[in-house]
């Protein structure tokens, strides 16, 4: 109800102010121009996304101070704290980054966003931006009509620029003729009242603009031109500050628990310093004073003052919180805990990640390993087993020809719907979400690989459902021969799934995608049909018809999950580096090789 007469009384209020005052026109064009501004900006470093930005993320962020330094570098050169903590959110929610890491970069944004109100208190003010603006959004144009990518994105980082100082210069002019008509400086409140309501005017202004720097710009060009007093300035900054959070916290509602766990610590780091400063604005208003004389800043130069005063508040908010990171991250994990549902769920994924390539593709991997896990309890409890029977020093055909009981199995059918299902039809979702916004070949390539080993898993569960009822008859059966037969299935799926956990841990440099080509060898060498081992069994009288009949359908079964294990660890676990893949697969045998070298084996062995 809220939000279907929200807009239509922002339309009413703005055509009344058209109506009241041609002024009131002029400033409210330059603040849409400057918002426009932002738009064009943030399309613009959008289509650097999956690059040098992500990259520097993954490199930047290990240690606090190296957070803050990258939080600090990136609004200043995007010019939007806001923009920095959702890019942040959509990489702490695709576990590229740890919350401590995201809580530094975004604290280091903040002071990173201090430089736009030095630049248009010291710059913005006192040249005719305008002509700085009109070449800008030319040049800024003709790039955006460029079919590249980087170029267009590089326009309309320009365009952004441009109106960013069109629209700082239709703000000012629109306050020096408001002057004219009617002074805010009239409605003026001294001692604390006033820092509250006007602190109050800048946390709605900032809420609606959805941009604490368009309303810091608001307030330097007002107070440039004495629209506004310098005290009832410095609250209107306190609540720009304090409002801005809304964007994070808009940006965290998509994303998983850490991400609003983030978006939380800004609002609390925002209250806290706000709180501090409103209580505290005589002396931090010396100090500012002292600062200001100290690197000869006039005195009545009251637009500067304020550039000081938004510098000390974002620092000091700083020094006040970064003692305390670790004591905030156990707070917010109390306050906002990890649910552990009865149906699993999707812990990487989030609709903010979707909208950068690096950060999708890293969620995607991270899930899919996740799924991985979870498809390796199944697998391992249906074959009757402990996973910790894959620890890498393990003899796995001397613990299962050893192994005379069966444990207490699963429902497979239960266990898939509660634990892979939903996480594979997140991922499905996903995956078709971030088509849109991936863009380069290669990265949707390698989104839809990661789509097929999500594929493999759940035909490998199936194959282990339809074994499970004969390993639970003949893994304990009397005969010795089926019993073997059976065992050789449980020995080879635990074989593949053991060197699938060797070359995911890395730990040995010869366990690459040549291994798994060993492994396709001796699973077709195995065959018990190719090999005539079945029958030998038949004519020999060492089976019965109805178990050779269970040892074909299920040796079929065995070797679609042992192929679908291998296809999956040769995309999740070998390296997703192109490069690197096209030199692994370039050693790596084919179909038709591995079947000239079984062929050969089968020879051999008939002879």
């Amino acid at each position: 109800m809220v939000k279907k007469i929200f807009l239509p009384t922002i339309f009413l209020l703005l055509t009344y102010g058209f109506w009241l005052s041609p002024d009131f026109k002029v400033i409210t064009a330059g603040v849409a121009i400057f918002l426009f501004g932002m738009l064009a900006l943030e399309q613009g470093f959008n289509a650097f996304a999956g690059g040098a930005l992500e990259r520097s993320l993954r490199k930047s962020t290990n240690k606090m101070w190296k957070s803050l330094t990258f939080g600090f570098t990136a609004a200043t050169v995007m010019q939007s704290s806001s923009l920095v903590s959702v890019i942040t959110i959509s990489f702490l929610s695709a576990g590229l980054i740890g919350l401590v890491e995201g809580m530094g970069i975004i604290f280091g944004a903040n002071v990173g966003s201090t430089t736009g109100a030095w630049l248009i208190a010291g710059f913005g003010l006192k040249v005719k931006i305008s002509a700085y603006a009109m070449p800008i959004l030319v040049f800024g144009v003709i790039f955006i009509f460029q079919k590249a990518k980087i170029l267009k994105g590089f326009g309309y980082i320009l365009a952004g620029l441009g109106f960013l100082f069109l629209g700082i210069h239709y703000m000012k002019e629109g306050f020096e003729a408001f002057q004219n008509q009617i002074s805010l400086t009239d409605y003026a409140m001294e001692g604390f009242v006033g820092v509250l309501v006007f602190t109050l005017i800048g946390i709605v202004a900032t809420i609606i603009m959805q941009s604490s720097h368009a309303t810091l710009v608001l307030v330097i060009t007002a107070l440039s031109v004495q629209q506004v007093t310098y005290g009832n300035a410095l609250a209107l900054v306190i609540g720009a500050n304090v409002g801005t959070t809304i964007t994070a916290v808009l940006g965290s509602l998509t994303s998983n628990t850490d991400g609003k766990r983030l978006a939380l610590s800004d609002v609390l780091f925002k209250v806290a310093a706000g709180v501090f400063f409103m209580l505290a604005i005589n002396p931090v208003t010396d100090l500012v004073d002292m600062v200001s004389t100290t690197i000869g800043i006039a005195e009545d130069d009251y637009t500067l003052k304020l550039a000081v005063f938004h510098t000390i508040f974002n620092i000091t908010g700083v020094i006040i919180m970064v003692p305390f990171t670790e004591r905030l991250v156990s707070l917010l994990e109390r306050v906002l805990p990890v649910q552990a549902p009865q149906i699993e769920k999707s812990r990487y994924l989030s609709s903010a990640s979707a909208e950068i390539p690096a950060a999708a593709i890293e969620a995607v991997r991270k899930e899919t390993v996740r799924l991985y896990d979870l498809s390796v309890d199944i697998i391992i409890q249906g074959l009757s087993l402990n996973r910790s029977v894959l620890a890498p020093e393990n003899e796995i055909e001397d613990i299962i020809n050893s192994s005379g009981k069966i444990i207490l199995q699963q429902d497979i059918d239960d266990v898939y719907e509660r634990r892979i299902k939903s996480i594979y039809a997140d991922i499905v979702a996903f995956i078709s979400q971030s088509q849109n916004s991936v863009g380069a070949a290669g990265h949707l390539d390698r989104l839809l690989l990661l789509r097929e080993v999500g594929r493999d898993l759940v035909e490998t569960i199936k194959g282990i459902k339809h074994l499970q009822k004969n390993l639970k008859l003949y893994s304990i059966s009397a005969n010795s021969d089926i019993r073997q037969e059976y065992n050789n299935m449980r020995i080879q799926i635990c074989c593949v799934l053991q060197e699938l956990e060797v070359i995911r841990a890395g730990d040995d440099e010869s366990a690459t995608i040549l291994s798994l080509d060993q492994l396709k060898v001796e699973i077709k060498e195995g065959d018990i049909i190719k090999t005539g081992r079945l029958d030998r069994l038949i004519r020999e009288h060492r089976i019965s018809a109805a178990m050779a009949i269970s040892l074909m359908n299920d040796s079929a079964y065995y070797q679609d999950i042992c192929r679908n294990l291998i296809h999956m660890g040769g995309i999740l676990f070998t390296s997703s580096d192109q490069d690197d893949e096209v030199a692994e697969n370039s050693v790596a045998l084919d179909e038709v090789e591995i079947k000239e070298v079984v062929d050969g084996y089968v020879e051999d062995t008939s002879k």
